[in-house]
C-alpha cells in the first residue's frame, strides 16, 4: 500500500494504547493507515526521517488564548503550531457570546490547525487585558447573562466545548462567586462542563471548589498563594484532595501568574499529578514563562512527572476532558494528527510565574506536526529560555500575519 506521508523509525508513544517503542506511522490522506516496523522508505510520496524522535499523538492545548486580532490576548495559533507541537488549541474563553461569531469566521475556519472553544460567560469575553491595563470582563455581573450564554452554545455546538468563567478579585472584581454559579447554572443547561480559573480572593479556592461537579476542571491547579492549593507548611489542603476525589478535573494552565514550582513540587510529592498539561499561552507569556507546550510539558518532567504521564496529560486526557476521543489519539484509523517531539539534552533554565529558577539537562523540542495528513515542520526554532520575555520568538506584528505570511487588513496592535 503506497502511503502519502510515511514517519520513519522514531519513537512511538500513545499512552491510549499503551504503545512505547520504536515503529513506522504510514500515513494516508488524513488517517494514520498503519504503524508497524521497518516499512519500506520507497513507499510513500513523503517520508519524515524520525531517528531520535519521540513520536505522538498531536498535542492538544487545553488552555490556550488564539482569538488573535480580535482580543488584546490572542496569539496566532497557526505561527506557534509547528514550533509547539500542538495540533489543536482550545481557547479559554477568550470570546464570549457577544464575539463567538466573530472568532469562529475570522480565525477558526481560516486556521489550518484545530481550534475549539470554551466560551466566556461573560457576553464580551476577554476584553481589557494587556500589560497597562487589566479589566476584569466579570466585574460586572450584567455582562453574565446565562440565557446568551446557552443560545450561543446551541448555535456553535460543533466547536463549543465548555462554558469558562474566570472567577476572582482581578477577573471579577466584587462580583465574588456569582459569575460562577451563573456559568454553572449556563453549563448544566447545555450538558457541558466549567473550566473555572481563579485568581486572588475574593471569592476562596474554597467556594469554586464547592461549586464544581463531576468532570468540570479547575485550570491554574498548581498557582501560587494567594489562593494556593497548599498550606504555609507545604502540604496539599484537604479541600484539594476532596475534589480529585470527587472528579474534578486538575489543569496546569500555566499563563503567565499561575504556575509555581514549589506548589508542584508539594502536589507531586503526593503523587497528586496534574490530570492535563496546559500553557495558557497569550501575547504577555508566549515569550515567557509559559512559552508553549513542550516547555510546560519539559517543566513537569523536570520536576519527576514520568514521560508517559506528561504525554497522557498533553494528549488522550485533554481530548476526553473535551469530549473528542476521536482526538489525542495514535492508532490506524485515527485522524494523522502527529507530534514529532525530541529530547535535547542541555543546560536549560525554566521558570516558574515567581521568577523562581530550575536548571533541567534536556527538554521536549518539537520537530514538527502532521495535521489532517499534511507535514509541517519547524521553521521558526526553538524559544530562548534565556533571553524571554525581552526576546519573545515573534513580534506583535509576525503574530498578526495570516497563515500565508501576509497582515489582515487591519493587524491586531496588542
Amino acid at each position: 500500500m503506497p502511503f502519502d506521508l510515511l514517519i520513519k523509525g522514531g519513537r512511538v508513544i500513545d499512552p491510549a494504547s499503551g504503545t512505547d517503542g520504536v515503529r513506522d506511522v504510514g500515513v494516508s490522506g488524513d488517517r494514520v493507515a498503519t504503524i508497524e516496523e521497518n516499512l519500506a522508505a520507497d513507499n510513500a510520496a513523503k517520508v519524515i526521517d524520525a531517528a531520535d524522535c519521540i513520536v505522538t499523538p498531536g498535542l492538544i492545548d487545553l488552555h490556550s488564548h488564539v482569538y488573535w486580532g480580535g482580543t488584546s490576548l490572542g496569539v496566532n495559533a497557526d505561527r506557534l503550531a509547528a514550533a509547539s507541537g500542538t495540533t489543536t488549541y482550545v481557547d479559554a474563553g477568550s470570546a464570549g457570546a457577544g464575539n463567538m461569531l466573530g472568532f469562529r469566521s475570522h480565525v477558526i475556519e481560516r486556521s489550518r490547525v484545530r481550534i475549539l472553544a470554551y466560551l466566556n460567560i461573560s457576553f464580551a469575553g476577554i476584553f481589557g487585558f494587556a500589560n497597562r491595563l487589566m479589566v476584569g470582563e466579570c466585574a460586572d455581573v450584567n455582562l453574565c447573562d446565562p440565557r446568551e450564554a446557552v443560545a450561543c452554545v446551541r448555535e456553535h455546538s460543533d466547536i463549543i466545548v465548555g462554558m469558562k468563567v474566570r472567577s476572582g478579585r482581578i477577573a471579577g472584581g466584587q462580583s465574588g462567586i456569582a459569575p460562577v454559579e451563573i456559568a454553572i447554572d449556563a453549563a448544566d443547561a447545555v450538558g457541558l462542563p466549567l473550566m473555572a480559573h481563579i485568581d486572588e480572593p475574593p471569592p476562596g479556592r474554597l467556594q469554586v471548589l464547592h461549586s464544581l461537579r463531576k468532570g468540570d476542571i479547575l485550570t491554574h491547579c498548581f498557582r501560587p498563594f494567594p489562593n494556593s492549593p497548599i498550606n504555609g507548611a507545604g502540604e496539599i489542603r484537604e479541600d484539594m484532595l476532596l475534589a480529585r476525589e470527587r472528579g474534578i478535573i486538575f489543569d496546569i494552565g500555566h499563563g503567565m501568574g499561575s504556575f509555581d514550582f514549589n506548589v508542584a513540587r508539594a502536589m507531586l510529592k503526593e503523587g497528586v499529578m496534574p490530570d492535563v498539561i496546559s500553557s495558557d499561552v497569550h501575547l504577555l507569556c508566549v515569550g515567557g514563562p509559559a512559552f508553549d507546550m513542550p516547555v510546560c510539558m519539559s517543566k513537569l518532567m523536570t520536576l519527576g512527572m514520568p514521560l508517559m504521564e506528561v504525554i497522557r496529560a498533553s494528549t488522550e486526557k485533554p481530548a476526553d476532558v473535551v469530549g473528542r476521543p476521536d482526538l489525542g489519539r495514535l492508532h490506524v484509523g485515527s485522524l494523522a494528527d502527529i507530534s514529532v517531539l525530541r529530547l535535547k539534552a542541555g543546560e536549560f533554565p525554566y521558570r516558574d510565574s515567581t521568577g523562581a529558577e530550575i536548571i533541567a539537562n534536556e527538554r521536549l523540542v518539537s520537530d514538527g506536526i502532521v495535521v489532517g495528513g499534511a507535514w509541517h515542520p519547524n521553521e521558526a526554532g526553538d524559544p530562548d529560555l534565556e533571553t524571554a520575555p525581552t526576546n519573545p520568538r515573534w513580534t506583535h506584528t509576525e503574530m498578526a500575519l495570516n497563515h500565508f505570511g501576509r497582515p489582515y487588513t487591519r493587524a491586531c496592535d496588542c
